[in-house]
């Protein structure tokens, strides 16, 4: 989410001044209302959405509901979080589908907006979710845009209707017209129409598109506008409202280095919720818009919601069971953990799924250094080696790691280096698995935690002395009960032989020893 990293970082800057205060007053509130108009402003927000939200924001913050919290800090910055998701359209909304398919789905927006794309991404993501989708080339102008969505299309593994060549030859209102009539003859369920776009605003693409409009009649009329675009969102946004009347919005390149604020705007001003974005260049990089989410991304409190989602489609449960029993019986070998590598690369971005933990803002750098090529490079050391090396790590000796690496194309230090990672993944994950929780390198025991090593056994109780008669005596008097060196109760003999009270009997073999002794 590059594109409002800027924004982040100029609220997260704001808020960790305000939480060094025990108490705010209206001073304190209005410094902070102004570097928050300050940052929105600075990331392109419209001015009239930045008058509304930084009043609201003031407005609760110096209310009752802020003077009687335990932290105020914290109630402002919740307020900031509330403020903003309804700026970005309050609730989630989602498609709405026809009751007779197919659902007809309207694409448009100015060029480069990336709709071609987004249709394929589209498809993919309603395929995914059990749907038959259609893409339709009705985009007739731009060269070779039948041509990329055809492409696209492929990619995506859907079907697409594209009776004319384009480059300016054939009728976008009668393709767009006929393809809803070929989509029911071939029962797909779903059908999205590609229109065309201009580099700016004109009366010739707000016809065309109106045109289809009429011709198809769909259920969803969805603008794609370009996360980038700056100020001019909210104007491209208003024409579009008037001249084809949109039902949602669809953001795209959420993942450009741009500032990105006008995108905030447009739900607001449209008063049109945004129901898509797209995050990536890939045809997986899109996902539904949460406004609450995008909101908690946005003041760096993470999106731990959208993360577990992308795991529970890239891990299987039933496979995530038997790899923990493999972890608690110590059966996890690299095959298992190549596995689970490309499980985690199938979840997409290392650096967009740790993006969304919360707190990851403030280790910017740390994640703009990590190289995600470094999953490839383990994948080919392991892919180098043998099923009987992959199921047992003890074998590989010298010559096997010097033969492995040149398989892999890594040095003999990079493939030691992976096996000792390895074998303390194993170690770790062992511990966890029975419950414990394992030491970190280069980090101190957990407070309070149980770690996953043996109990320790007492020890055993003992003399001391130096002296080995002494010694023996004490052991004696402990294996008997008495405390060493305590008074001996007397009775029977003058060398406290005798059965006195907390004693043990003499054995025959000690008298025989005592006599011995005095020489009898």
């Amino acid at each position: 989410m590059a594109t409002f990293g800027n924004l982040s970082d100029r609220l997260s800057e704001t808020f960790k001044n305000l939480r060094k205060k025990g108490s705010l007053s209206a001073s304190d509130v209005d410094g902070t209302v102004r570097e928050i108009r300050r940052a929105l402003l600075d990331a392109d927000v419209a001015l009239d959405v930045v008058k509304e939200f930084t009043g609201k924001v003031r407005e609760r913050a110096l209310s009752d509901e802020v003077n009687k919290a335990l932290n105020p800090a914290q109630q402002v910055v919740q307020i900031v979080n509330d403020e903003l998701v309804g700026i970005l359209g309050g609730q989630q909304r989602r498609l709405e589908f026809a009751k007779n398919p197919p659902t007809v789905i309207m694409l448009a927006g100015l060029q480069g907006a990336g709709k071609t794309t987004l249709a394929g991404k589209l498809a993919k993501w309603l395929a995914k979710d059990g749907h038959t989708p259609l893409l339709v080339a009705a985009d007739l102008q731009r060269p070779n845009a039948v041509t990329q969505l055809t492409v696209v299309a492929e990619q995506a593994g859907v079907a697409i209707y594209a009776p004319e060549p384009g480059n300016g030859v054939g009728d976008p209102v009668r393709v767009a017209k006929d393809s809803i009539a070929y989509a029911k003859t071939k029962l797909y369920d779903t059908v999205i129409v590609d229109t065309a776009g201009r580099l700016g605003v004109d009366a010739e693409l707000m016809k065309q598109a109106s045109n289809i409009r009429k011709a198809i009649d769909p259920d969803e009329v969805l603008f794609v506008i370009d996360a980038m675009i700056g100020q001019d969102a909210v104007k491209t946004a208003q024409a579009f409202q008037e001249g084809v009347d949109f039902t949602g919005v669809v953001l795209s390149k959420l993942d450009g280095d741009a500032r990105g604020g006008a995108a905030l705007s447009v739900a607001s001003v449209t008063g049109r919720p945004i129901i898509f974005a797209s995050t990536g260049e890939g045809l997986d990089d899109f996902e539904p818009f949460h406004p609450d989410r995008m909101a908690s991304r946005i003041l760096d409190l993470g999106d731990i919601l959208t993360l577990i989602e992308q795991a529970q489609e890239a891990f299987d449960e039933e496979e995530a069971r038997a790899m923990a029993e493999k972890f608690s019986t110590e059966t996890f070998t690299l095959d298992d953990f190549l596995k689970q590598m490309q499980q985690l690369r199938n979840m997409g971005s290392i650096k967009k799924m740790m993006g969304m933990l919360p707190g990851m803002g403030q280790m910017k750098q740390q994640l703009d250094s990590f190289d995600e090529r470094e999953i490839v490079r383990t994948e080919a050391i392991i892919q180098s080696m043998t099923l009987a090396e992959r199921q047992n790590s003890k074998l590989l000796n010298g010559s096997r790691r010097l033969r492995i690496a040149r398989g892999s194309g890594s040095t003999v230090t990079e493939v030691n280096a992976l096996v000792n990672r390895f074998e303390q993944a194993a170690k770790m994950m062992k511990t966890v698995a029975k419950g414990g929780v394992p030491q970190i390198p280069g980090m101190g025991p957990i407070p309070g935690a149980r770690s996953g090593s043996k109990k320790q056994q007492p020890k055993k109780k003992g003399s001391k002395s130096g002296n080995p008669a002494k010694r023996a005596t004490e052991n004696a008097a402990l294996a008997a009960g008495t405390k060493p060196g305590a008074a001996v109760a007397p009775g029977g003999s003058g060398f406290g032989l005798g059965s006195g009270v907390g004693q043990a009997a003499p054995t025959e073999e000690e008298l025989a020893s005592l006599q011995k002794f005095l020489g009898r």
